[in-house]
């Protein structure tokens, strides 16, 4: 395989990733909503959808596998092509839990709501963007913006800390909360762990660009 056409295939393959991306960002978006509004048809959709993403990234770890064999890839690229094969993993898991969500929205089906939604709808905009941007800086192999959005996790794990504070009052002051407050405090958990999932992704992309595993962890970020 020439190297141009080599290049072409490896462009492509980021662009898999992306198209990927794309849609757990959607699950991710769909499923909040179906809390959020109490959509179970919605909810379904999510949860029935997630069997497109994970063959997404089957079909993307197929692709690394080719490439590899056919080209036998020199080490900055064959470190891309690892980046990829990590990457679709982690938003597998991300797609994965935008289905835990949507079972949770199953599970409270038409229960009086404990309280308005807002909190956590925050952390689904502030997950998705994170997820959104990292991904277009995996494609422009930007480290110096992988390391800020890398940063910005700790307003996602703020969000979660609040909210679990605020439904362990709820808990406390009437028992019959308990599992009301105990299913959001699932959802918050899995929107913290999406967002944990983004940073691993930025790190990923600092270490493809950089060589560095370390700087992220560096005082300024």
């Amino acid at each position: 395989m020439p190297r141009e056409i080599f290049h072409r295939h490896l462009r492509e393959l980021q662009d898999h990733v992306l198209t990927m991306g794309s849609m757990v960002e959607t699950a991710l978006y769909r499923s909040m909503e179906a809390l959020k509004n109490r959509d179970l048809g919605l909810a379904r959709e999510v949860i029935a959808d997630d069997k497109s993403i994970d063959r997404k990234r089957y079909e993307i770890e197929e692709e690394c596998i080719e490439l590899i064999i056919a080209q036998q890839p020199m080490a900055s690229d064959l470190r891309i092509i690892i980046a990829v094969l990590n990457i679709i993993v982690d938003l597998e898991r991300i797609g994965d839990y935008a289905e835990g969500i949507s079972k949770i929205a199953i599970m409270i089906g038409d229960e009086p709501p404990l309280k308005p939604l807002i909190d956590l709808p925050r952390m689904t905009e502030l997950t998705g963007s994170m997820l959104r941007r990292t991904l277009e800086a995996f494609l422009n192999h930007d480290a110096e913006t992988a390391k800020k959005i890398w940063a910005e996790d700790d307003v996602i794990d703020n969000l979660y800390d609040q909210v679990f504070r605020e439904l362990l009052t709820f808990m406390a002051e009437n028992p019959k909360n308990i599992t009301r407050a105990t299913r959001l405090i699932w959802a918050a958990h899995n929107l913290e762990r999406s967002a944990d999932r983004v940073t691993n992704i930025a790190e990923r992309i600092v270490y493809v660009v950089t060589g560095d595993r370390e700087s992220l962890h560096a005082p300024n970020y």
